[in-house]
């Protein structure tokens, strides 16, 4: 019997685990990074620095979030319960079983097409309604297109812009927009495209992955190589 259970409980937790992907993907994440997240915050094992900006810094996500959390803190319990205790004669396969079919058809209901764009609606005028711009996450705001990104380009030793002025590098035709320039502990904003760029120089690039590919070519390979050598060198240690 209690090997029953615990199969039907991770069933729940499974179907629970769906419903939450699903209810993320709403709020704009992707499938892959939301399904990666609701299992990190369900198990308490942590998620990454940069991903998990997207579930912090949104109000939503962050509700969501509490509640996966606690109920895998809950799971656990159960878990550890059934298994230690091989549970008792107390154990009640239909009432789990209803549970779980109601979860599923929860499930079901919320894939239907018509009632995700709906819900998708809701959280999004729920978002302008009740949040400013500044409560929303970088990439929920700027990050219009899939291939959007903004980059720290570091400046390295012999690169080709050193005492050029970026507007003078940046071809206007390229979907590029220069944030502001970082040197040392000054931050160049105002002047940025009018400030000779320096060795050591930190710039903040906001566009099309692409047009960074072509603009920024030796930059963007001395930057995957500075990368991969740290990469190479803490897999030593």
């Amino acid at each position: 019997m209690g090997f029953i259970f615990t199969l039907l409980y991770f069933a729940i937790i499974a179907i629970v685990i769906e419903i939450n992907v699903l209810l993320f993907t709403l709020t704009g994440l992707k499938k892959e990074i939301a399904r990666f997240q609701v299992i990190s915050m369900f198990t308490a094992t942590g998620f990454t620095t940069g991903e998990s900006e997207l579930i912090l810094e949104h109000p939503i996500r962050r509700r969501l979030s509490t509640f996966l959390i606690l109920f895998g803190v809950f799971s656990l319990a159960v878990i550890i319960s059934s298994i230690s205790n091989i549970l008792s004669d107390e154990f009640r396969s239909i009432e789990l079983g209803i549970i779980i079919l109601v979860l599923i058809g929860v499930h079901l209901i919320l894939s239907m097409p018509k009632l995700k764009n709906f819900m998708k609606k809701s959280f999004d005028k729920h978002m302008q309604k009740n949040y400013n711009l500044s409560d929303l996450p970088l990439r929920d705001v700027m990050y219009f297109e899939e291939d959007d990104v903004v980059i720290e380009l570091p400046i390295h030793k012999g690169s080709s812009i050193i005492g050029k002025m970026l507007k003078d590098v940046i071809e206007k035709d390229k979907d590029l927009l220069v944030l502001f320039i970082k040197r040392g502990d000054v931050t160049l904003r105002k002047d940025s495209y009018t400030t000779e760029i320096q060795e050591g120089d930190m710039i903040f690039l906001y566009g099309h992955q692409h047009s960074l590919q072509e603009q920024f070519k030796d930059e963007m390979e001395e930057m995957k190589k500075s990368k991969e050598k740290k990469q190479s060198n803490s897999s030593h240690f």
